[in-house]
Order: C-alpha cells, then structure tokens, then sequence
C-alpha cells in the first residue's frame, strides 16, 4: 500500500556512480556486462564471449554465470538460446527504467546529452502530474507539498536542498492519487537526483529556483490545473537552463 503520510519523505537514493566494492561477484559480472552493453562495447546482435571464456575470466562456476546472465534478460538486455549464445538485443528492447540500465546510461552517456534526455521526459509527466495534483490533491496533500517547500527554503547549501527538493516533486505525483504515473515518477527518481546535483551548483539557486517551486505550489493549492502545468513547465526550463550553465553549455 501506499504510503500516505503527509510528511513522507522519498529514500535518498544512493550514488550510483559509486558502485560498492563489497558487490558479488554475480552483481559484478552483471554490472560489468550490463555496463559494457549499455555503453556501445557490445552491440545489437553482437554475442556475448562464450561461457568457458566469461567463467575463466570471472572464475565463476557456470551456474553462477547463467543466473548473471539471466538477471540481463530480465533487463531487455539480452537473449539466451541453446546453441546460439547470448546475443545483445536492440536498444529499443532494453527496460529503460530499470534501476541498473538508468545507471549505466548515466554512467555512459554524455551529461548533457542524458540530462536533456531526462528533462524532456520530465516536461511531458511532471506538468501532467501537477495538474492532477491541482485536481486530486486532499488537504493533507497540499500540507505535504507545502512542509518540503518550507525546507527546501531553509536550506542552507545545494547538498542540504537535494532532498527537499526531491520530496517536494514525488510529493505531487503522490498527490495525483495516480498509483502508475506516481510509480513512474519514482522509477526516475536516481536520474533526478542525479541532475539536481548539478543544476543546484548553480549561483543564485535559492534567488533563480524557489520562486519557480513556490508558484507550483501556489497553484496547487489554488486547485488551478491550468496553472500548475505551466508553472511545471517554466519550472523545468529553468532547470534546463540550470543545467546549461554548471555544465558548460550556456548557449549565451
């Protein structure tokens, strides 16, 4: 069941760029492969190294390597068949939002190009989902919404403003009371706490960003759908632009 809570505060996720050196052995190989596939080293319709070669390289055992292997599948990355190998499958195939793919996209992918990425997926949900919120929100809702703001405003450096800030935008797609656009906005919560690291260097945030936040919550709390998209929208302009500038690419 879902939590609820009008004080629910989302698990910090942890940095994947970072991966623990106390993994398994299967989480390395699946880790390694999955990264080498994300990255291009494999491509579509390549096969994998044999098993005999993966299983001396790894010094694993061939159950060991078949469990990594199927924990691959099970990501779109790959298909197994008896007497073909395993074969890389098209990128289009791949679970996209899959905890470990979003990572090895991150890992493997210019910043730019994957915060673009991002940020136009963030422009066709999130404006939706404060509309919804403007709609469906209880009381409760818009409390919560209103107490990660507050501490977003009292945050005294951009690392103490991550989570308020993350909390602040699952709150609204909690508010929906959408269960699948709320779970989809999760799935991609590791990526936008990843961009918001970034984007939060930027000088002058509390000037540039907390008006942009506080107008979506004024809206909200108005019940004003219209209102809430847009704000959303110029919202998220603004963290692109963000973005531009800690980055490097600020087209001015």
């Amino acid at each position: 069941m879902r939590d609820t809570s009008p004080h629910r505060t989302v698990p910090f996720p942890m940095d994947y760029r970072k991966p623990s050196d106390r993994k398994s052995m299967h989480s390395r190989i699946v880790q390694e492969l999955g990264m080498q596939i994300v990255s291009g080293r494999f491509l579509p319709d390549d096969k994998l190294p044999a098993e005999a070669l993966l299983c001396e390289e790894y010094a694993v055992s061939r159950p060991v390597l078949r469990e990594a292997t199927r924990v691959l599948v099970a990501k779109g990355l790959v298909y197994s068949r008896p007497r073909v190998g395993t074969v890389v499958k098209p990128r289009k195939d791949w679970h996209m939002l899959d905890p470990d793919v979003l990572h090895w996209l991150m890992q493997s992918s210019p910043q730019n190009q994957f915060f673009d990425l991002l940020t136009s997926v963030r422009s066709i949900i999130e404006p939706a989902a404060a509309a919804l919120a403007a709609q469906f929100a209880t009381e409760a809702d818009i409390a919560s919404i209103g107490e990660a703001y507050q501490r977003m405003e009292a945050a005294p450096t951009p690392e103490a403003l991550l989570q308020p800030d993350l909390d602040f935008h699952s709150r609204i797609a909690d508010a929906t009371h959408n269960d699948l656009l709320a779970n989809l906005c999760n799935m991609l919560s590791v990526a936008i706490a990843e961009a918001l690291k970034h984007s939060n260097q930027r000088p002058n945030l509390h000037e540039l960003a907390l008006p942009r936040h506080k107008a979506i919550l004024t809206a909200i709390e108005n019940r004003d759908a219209l209102g809430a998209r847009h704000a959303t929208l110029v919202q998220l302009d603004d963290a692109r632009s963000a973005l531009n500038v800690v980055l490097g690419s600020d087209p001015a």
